[in-house]
């Protein structure tokens, strides 16, 4: 069996807990916010992820940096010495530059360590639908499977990988350019909630509006009524920006009308958070098409 290590970054808001008992190796991203620069730690030491929210709450500039090529190189040349083999899996590449430097990392490691094995895989996916991929991949890896298998595997999978979320508040979105401020203030007014995706390039698209907050949730459910595979021997990921309320009704839905068993619930990290806003509300799962 290859020994190789599994690299990804902190856009993957999977828990600390849970980065450590599948192996990985996590490169953080970070967040400037109100002139402050932080990283993004899964473990949220750095940056809590309450006080992260309770600053954008209060209307506080957001800023984020992608990981570096040299943060990855000094990251990965430690496992090639020790003649281990490396897949990164990134960041989707439509939404930060962090999959290009690691693949760049990579590209130029090669050519020191020609013998060990390493690769690159744009994931297309963000926030706990990378984390869910990742999760999949570790257990194909447990299960003996060699680096090149476990990329194949993730690069038949990503598009099935389904990200559907949901936003409180269309004023993050306005800042990050998804939505016009007219669009944003009358959203606003009128209680409209943006249902949104990730497509197969890895981009964030809008696709339907619905007004309310419970119908935006329900409109998550049934985006994977019609087109989840075998929901219930499923492991489903939901994410939420400081809506934990929100997340456990989802799950508790998810589990009730497609009789899922294993949930697993966490915040959406502080450089998503940050673009995204409070009250974001994600659920991914495996699906037919994105």
């Amino acid at each position: 069996m290859d020994d190789f290590v599994i690299f990804t970054d902190s856009s993957c808001d999977l828990s600390a807990e849970m980065a450590k008992e599948l192996e990985l190796t996590v490169l953080p991203l970070s967040v400037n916010i109100d002139g402050k620069s932080y990283e993004n730690d899964l473990a949220g030491k750095i940056l809590p992820f309450k006080t992260c929210y309770a600053l954008l709450r209060e209307g506080k500039q957001a800023t984020t940096s992608a990981v570096n090529v040299s943060q990855f190189i000094e990251a990965m040349e430690p496992v090639l010495q020790a003649g281990k083999g490396i897949l990164y899996l990134g960041f989707s590449s439509a939404l930060s530059g962090t999959y290009n430097a690691g693949a760049v990392a990579i590209e130029q490691l090669s050519s020191r360590y020609p013998a060990v094995k390493m690769y690159a895989v744009d994931t297309l996916c963000a926030s706990l639908g990378q984390g869910m991929l990742i999760y999949l991949a570790v257990q194909q890896k447990k299960a003996g499977k060699s680096i090149e298998e476990v990329r194949d595997y993730v690069e038949a999978q990503k598009l099935h990988l389904c990200h559907w979320f949901t936003v409180d508040d269309l004023h993050h979105l306005r800042r990050g350019g998804r939505v016009s401020a007219t669009s944003a203030v009358l959203g606003t007014m009128l209680n409209i909630k943006p249902v949104l995706h990730v497509d197969d390039e890895g981009r964030l698209i809008f696709v339907d509006k619905v007004r309310g907050r419970r119908n935006s949730i329900k409109a998550l459910l049934q985006h994977m009524e019609e087109t989840a595979i075998e929901p219930e021997k499923q492991t489903i990921f939901i994410s939420h920006g400081d809506c934990l309320e929100d997340a456990e009704w989802l799950a508790s839905q998810v589990k009730e009308q497609l009789h899922v068993q294993d949930v697993i619930i966490n915040y959406v990290g502080p450089v998503i958070g940050a673009h995204s806003g409070p009250g974001t509300l994600a659920l991914f799962f495996l699906g037919t098409k994105r």
